[in-house]
């Protein structure tokens, strides 16, 4: 069965398949390859998604979600979302696990949850396309999500039905893209900066189709959602200073704002002023309704983000150091996502490595494209991708003193197994608490925590005397094991490393089972809406031709009779399109193909 792969994205997500050997992202049912990803429940509680979601967000702000990749996999009180909730006019709520929820309509939503709605319209964009259903994808995510991140990932694709081959990191994703069927030896650079993540990959791609990432490393709060809030902020400080009104106590100004400084900023990648007007920001100001208008030039924008820009190349200066290369090292730029449109960035990256950035793919495409390749590879369709990645972050356990100790460094290749030994560090320990960790600090209080578990049974003896081998797995498809031996009974303890996404088990499945209740029922309102277009599209066919069969066939009784019973055909199913109903409207569907035949034959014989 058909694989498909798909780029969740902050901004805008996009599906693509293999077809005739080659990846094609498919476009959505209005005719765009990429779909925003927005969701929103309307005032009468229905569900909308992508382009019909964005287009009614000013006016229902309170219950329209933008930018949730931001927030998945994360915890409420961490200050990524602390942030958010100053920026976004939605709520955000604590979960029952100290997770992040979203609230639409006074019910609650994880984002996983959010990100599943995402996932299956996708997934009905594909099946559309294809004319079949599809089960099966590979789904991108920032090489700098950690492993809770990509777990909640995992969750959403459950959630949206869907089995998940393979999760894999965007920046890997276009080198495959880029890299697919181009026989070349080269070691390229993704730099790939979206709507709210940032990550660049050095990769060495060679003629024998083998994909090799040297290094990798980003930011997962960095992206075009940071640089429109400079110019929201830009905005509203202008604005209170001038007008004393604080914008950001209405959701909806919030929300024109919001759509209003994304506007700016894409328009500045071509202009080198834009004016921002909004009427009627402020229904009741002190002095009555207030308008906002101001100008920004393409200057004034890149100073207030320049310090963004400059952060990215940070993260490209480590990147290029962990490869353990230098930038005249770097045969090609690859720029992937909506903010490498921007000129200084441009700019900068090419000043940078030195190289003007390739134009040769597509930013917005580029990841789903490559995931649709690796898709095709799992399902057997081409030849198998010879894929080498790292792991973006460093793993290991936390030590006495709130020490972080590294098993796994940062850009280690996988698949890897590392052991390590750690002792006992008080007099008559007989347990050893294994407290597993992953990130860059060296305070295990500043990095996640993955997972916790004991090792009981050992030898009373001083502390020191007692050893314990820890070792650290990753496999080829990124599943993280722990296994802590005792070397003195040969005793070992093994566990699968699951990270935490917020949910349990439970709570998926009752989350798929409504999203596949969902899917049953948007599938069976759009058979019916295909069934009624047939039905009404026939009815006009058969009138049509009965008026040209009546001018070649007037003296013929039996053409006559036969056209009698085509237009009470045709009257039929107008009636039922009246009453709607869908069983009725098959059969109709039948009774009008069957009179089209034949009126065509009368015409046909006229006209010969």
């Amino acid at each position: 069965m058909t694989v498909i792969g798909i780029d969740l994205g902050t901004t805008n997500s996009c599906v693509a398949v293999l077809e005739d050997g080659s990846p094609k992202v498919i476009a959505n049912r209005v005719g765009y390859k990429t779909t925003p990803s927005v969701v929103a429940v309307t005032a009468n509680g229905k569900r909308v998604v992508g382009q019909i979601a964005s287009r009614q967000a000013i006016t229902n702000p309170e219950h329209t979600i933008h930018a949730a990749k931001r927030l998945i996999g994360r915890k409420f009180d961490d200050e990524a979302v602390q942030s958010t909730m100053q920026h976004v006019s939605y709520q955000i709520a604590p979960g029952p696990y100290g997770d992040v929820r979203v609230v639409l309509r006074g019910k609650q939503y994880s984002i996983p949850e959010i990100s599943a709605i995402l996932l299956q319209e996708m997934r009905v964009v594909a099946e559309e396309h294809l004319g079949h259903e599809v089960e099966r994808a590979v789904v991108t995510v920032p090489a700098y999500f950690n492993d809770n991140q990509r777990q909640a990932v995992r969750d959403a694709g459950l959630i949206a039905g869907l089995q998940v081959l393979r999760i894999i990191n965007e920046p890997t994703a276009a080198a495959i893209a880029y890299g697919f069927h181009r026989n070349t030896d080269k070691v390229i650079a993704v730099y790939d900066m979206g709507g709210g993540t940032f990550d660049v990959s050095i990769v060495k791609v060679t003629r024998n189709g083998t994909f090799s990432v040297l290094s990798t490393t980003g930011d997962s709060f960095l992206g075009g959602e940071d640089f429109d809030e400079r110019i929201m902020a830009w905005l509203i400080r202008g604005f209170e200073v001038q007008r004393k009104v604080d914008l950001r106590r209405s959701p909806i100004a919030l929300q024109r704002l919001k759509q209003a400084a994304q506007k700016a900023k894409c328009e500045l990648s071509t202009l080198d002023r834009t004016e921002i007007r909004l009427p009627f920001i402020v229904s009741s100001g002190p002095t009555g309704p207030l308008n906002m208008h101001y100008a920004i030039t393409r200057p004034q924008f890149e100073k207030l983000t320049a310090d963004l820009v400059k952060r990215s190349l940070v993260i490209c200066q480590k990147a290029i150091a962990a490869a353990k290369l230098t930038v005249d090292d770097v045969d090609e730029v690859i720029l992937v996502g909506g903010m490498t449109r921007m000129p200084a960035v441009q700019a900068q990256v090419e000043d940078f490595f030195k190289r003007k950035p390739c134009k040769g793919v597509h930013p917005d495409e580029v990841v789903a494209l490559g995931a649709a390749i690796q898709g095709s590879a799992l399902a057997d369709e081409i030849e198998a991708i010879d894929l080498e990645d790292v792991t973006a972050h460093s793993l290991g356990i936390a030590t006495a003193g709130d020490h972080f100790d590294v098993i796994i460094p940062a850009n280690t290749g996988v698949p890897v197994r590392v052991p390590s030994l750690f002792t006992t560090h008080r007099d008559n320990q007989d347990a050893l608490k294994i407290v597993v960790l992953q990130g860059e600090s060296e305070k295990a209080s500043e990095n996640t925590l993955l997972q916790d578990f004991f090792v009981r049974g050992l030898r009373e003896a001083k502390a020191g005397e007692v050893e314990v081998e820890v070792a650290f797995t990753i496999d080829d498809d990124g599943i993280f094991s722990v296994s802590a031996k005792d070397l003195e009974t040969g005793e070992e303890t093994r566990i699968e490393v699951n990270a935490d996404s917020g949910l349990d088990a439970e709570e998926i499945q009752q989350m798929a089972d409504e999203s596949s209740a969902f899917l049953e029922e948007r599938r069976a309102e759009e058979a019916a809406e295909r069934l009624r277009q047939g039905v009404e599209a026939l009815v006009a066919e058969v009138e049509r031709l009965s008026e040209q069969a009546e001018e070649v066939a007037a003296d013929d009784p039996m053409a006559a009779l036969t056209i009698s019973h085509a237009e009470n055909a045709a009257a039929q199913a107008k009636r039922a399109l009246e009453e709607n109903s869908r069983s009725s409207l098959a059969e109709h569907l039948v009774m009008l193909e069957d009179a089209k035949a034949m009126i065509e034959k009368i015409v046909h014989r006229g006209a010969n």
